[in-house]
């Protein structure tokens, strides 16, 4: 009988199911502060209780790292057996819909705290003083930001209702043209020299940050306009642009800021400034750690070679897997585009980062320090030959005199 137990064959469990929920904290984090930013102000202190406002940052920089060094790297992939059961179960896309109507419940209590001139109720005299009202903006921004996550899973699927969600998604942080950009932009030209969106060796985030995002806006309005140009029509003929994909994105922008400040008053464009500037720097420090450096080699025909697992950075740290849907199992995605987040799967041989994404985005902020952390790795991944990386133009000589040496013994 124990025999006959032991033949049985094993039913795999995602052990991760329920604890996708986890990431719901997120878009409710200012609202749960909200009790203790009571309570400090009932205990008479006035300035301290403005801090839990700071939630958006101290998750991102102190919590999650925290978390993710005591829990470790997930470990766990799902078997080719279950895959499709898993991809259809909608138990995972309702986990990421969920994320929505949550983001602009904060984006709104935010906005009230931002502008509210008596908050009595919540032990303060009067309104919020400048300490509060940076952190309100930037936890709301923070929310946003991450959002922008949600977003990119549910604008790679193919259902029109994920795609539409998606753009609702990105409008608080007025970032609309990522759904053009990164779909039909980004995930063909990755890993080469012409995507804004992946960093080049030596570059630092603060040179990244304009040029990627600049760049994503040129790309993606070039793209659509193309698209829009194949169907016979004119992109910059008004009637064209309630079915342009830039332009209708940027209209919800301007449509929910604009019933905001209607709403609100005009104090509150300092919030509006804060959401779209801090959230969408999240999403680029994202992009900018995710192929830092890595390049497909060009082959005699002049075309790039495919995108394998070796041209993004991976980690599999648990905890930021759950708050960013298996971003982290980014190589997964680009070789499987319309995947869902549940399956994606780890890959052995992909170039790994030192820690989880979430305690990388502030690393990203300071150049020296990354490049300590991570140029070694780049340089280890090519065998030594630097001329196999992305190197920025700007620094591709003095780059070469430091590592060429390498290059020509590798």
């Amino acid at each position: 009988m124990n025999t006959e137990l032991s033949d049985k064959p094993k039913i795999w469990h995602d052990k991760k199911r329920h604890l996708w929920l986890l990431g719901l904290f997120v878009p409710t984090m200012m609202f749960l502060m909200l009790p203790l930013v009571w309570a400090m102000n009932q205990a008479g202190w006035q300035t301290a209780s403005q801090l839990p406002f700071y939630i958006g940052p101290i998750l991102l920089y102190v919590i999650l790292p925290a978390l993710d060094l005591a829990v470790g790297a997930d470990g766990q992939n799902p078997p080719d057996e279950v895959m499709a059961a898993l991809e259809n179960d909608k138990y995972y896309r309702y986990a990421t819909y969920a994320y929505i109507p949550f983001q602009y419940a904060s984006a709104v209590l935010g906005a009230y705290l931002f502008t509210a001139s008596d908050l009595g109720w919540l032990g303060f005299d009067g309104s919020l003083g400048w300490l509060g009202k940076i952190g309100v903006a930037m936890s709301a921004a923070t929310v946003a930001g991450v959002g922008i996550n949600t977003a990119h899973e549910l604008g790679h699927k193919r259902e029109s209702l994920e795609r539409w969600l998606a753009k609702i998604t990105l409008a608080q942080v007025c970032y609309g043209h990522f759904y053009v950009e990164h779909n039909r932009g980004h995930h063909v030209r990755v890993a080469t020299p012409e995507d804004p969106a992946s960093a080049r060796f030596g570059e630092t985030f603060w040179e990244f940050l304009p040029r990627s995002t600049w760049g994503g806006i040129r790309s993606a309005w070039e793209l659509e306009a193309a698209r829009v140009r194949r169907t016979g029509k004119n992109p910059w003929n008004p009637r064209t642009w309630p079915g342009n994909d830039v332009i209708n994105a940027l209209a919800m922008s301007l449509l929910f800021w604009g019933v905001m400040i209607a709403v609100f008053g005009v104090a509150l464009i300092p919030y509006v400034l804060i959401n779209a500037f801090y959230g969408s720097s999240l999403l680029e420090s994202v992009n900018y750690l995710e192929h830092y450096g890595l390049v497909r080699q060009k082959q005699p025909s002049g075309r790039y070679e495919r995108c394998t697992p070796q041209h993004s950075w991976n980690s599999d740290h648990m905890v930021t897997n759950l708050f960013l849907y298996h971003l982290q199992r980014h190589s997964d995605h680009h070789a499987n585009p319309t995947r869902r987040y549940q399956t994606l799967r780890s890959f052995d041989d992909s170039p790994n980062l030192p820690a989880g994404y979430g305690a990388l985005i502030g690393v990203t902020y300071f150049p020296p320090v990354w490049r300590k952390l991570m140029d070694h790795r780049v340089l280890a991944h090519y065998a030594g030959d630097i001329t196999r990386a992305n190197i920025s133009p700007r620094r591709r000589e003095k780059i070469l005199a430091r590592y060429g040496a390498a290059a020509v013994n590798a």
